[in-house]
């Protein structure tokens, strides 16, 4: 198994690494890729250094397996070309999420949509993964009708130069900005680009992508919020379904769900929290309790790792995926 990484120097591409070795992930050979600026740098994985190679290079080392982080418009020009030669991809920007012809893959949820034909997986948006985790179960006990979802977004999501500018601004130190406002002891009702209906390209990923993994017929709109915090996306979430629930029944189905926990104890003050989540590979959820306003309706408190479970745990869990159902 000769498996590339591509964007290996971002926060994600570090996370794939650190992940890989945890899951003692089987590999034959680590291809690590960035930009021209960071070729002949080497990363160290399992005790060895690799050396950071080019797009082009890759080209020439016939890996078959090629984990992309690198941003839409990388993996819409490298990725088919990668594809061409034999080499899967699991992609995690936006770019391929939407193509009809693309599968958009949680393991735990859809994984089993996956055959030896797909070359190009991609990889939902972070604040989706978390999302559908919590809700797949409940749609197949109770089928959800309308999700109202508002996140609370680490700066991690951005990358880099974000973490930078909050931890400045933290000390006093001007520089530049990842954000149009101070981050710092503030809250942002603006994560990625606006579009022409007044949402963000975030809040609609949530939408489309939550229709395309779970049911099209599920109805979701969200406000998604960036706030200062370090690791760990949360996210407060209401559920109206066609069914009604029992709330100790809801606790019992989402705990019996792989890759969630339930942490919901308030006599105790026990709740999720973005530091709960860091570094794991789990989606916490608690504070569930019934809508009193809303027929059949529930809230819920979800939390993960943006940079885990959130981006580069699923993408390994799905190259885990190919490799048990013997599809690569």
């Amino acid at each position: 198994m000769k498996l590339a990484i591509v964007g290996v120097t971002g926060m994600v591409g570090q996370e794939m690494l650190e992940v890989l070795s945890e899951r003692d992930f089987s590999i034959s050979e680590l291809i690590p890729v960035a930009s021209e600026k960071s070729c002949g740098r080497k990363v160290s994985f399992k005790g060895q250094m690799y050396p950071i190679i080019s797009l082009t290079e890759l080209l020439k080392r016939k890996a078959d397996l090629a984990f992309f982080s690198a941003g839409g418009e990388i993996a819409k020009i490298w990725a088919p070309k990668l594809a061409e030669i034999g080499c899967k991809v699991i992609d995690n920007s936006s770019y391929w999420r939407m193509h009809k012809n693309h599968k958009l893959i949680v393991p735990e949820i859809n994984g089993n949509a996956l055959s030896d034909e797909d070359m190009i997986i991609a990889n939902p948006n972070c604040s989706t993964i978390q999302l559908v985790m919590a809700l797949a179960p409940l749609h197949k006990k109770y089928i959800i009708k309308r999700v109202v979802v508002s996140t609370y977004q680490s700066v991690t999501g951005t990358g880099r130069k974000a973490v930078e500018q909050l931890k400045n601004e933290e000390k006093g130190i001007d520089s530049e900005r990842a954000y149009p406002y101070q981050i710092y002891q503030n809250a942002l009702p603006h994560c990625d680009e606006f579009t022409e209906n007044g949402y963000t390209k975030e809040e609609m990923k949530l939408t489309n992508e939550t229709k395309k993994i779970l049911d099209k017929n599920i109805e979701v709109t969200a406000t998604a919020v960036r706030v200062p915090v370090i690791g760990g996306h949360s996210e407060s979430v209401n559920i109206t379904f066609e069914n009604n629930f029992d709330l100790d029944e809801v606790r019992e189905t989402l705990n019996n769900m792989s890759g969630v926990k339930v942490v919901d104890n308030i006599s105790k003050n026990e709740y999720p929290m973005p530091i709960t989540s860091h570094k794991k590979d789990i989606v916490f959820v608690g504070r569930i309790r019934r809508d009193f306003s809303q027929e059949k309706t529930l809230n819920m408190w979800v939390v993960a790792d943006n940079l885990r479970k959130g981006a580069a745990t699923n993408t390994v869990q799905i190259a885990e995926y190919l490799v048990n159902n013997n599809l690569l």
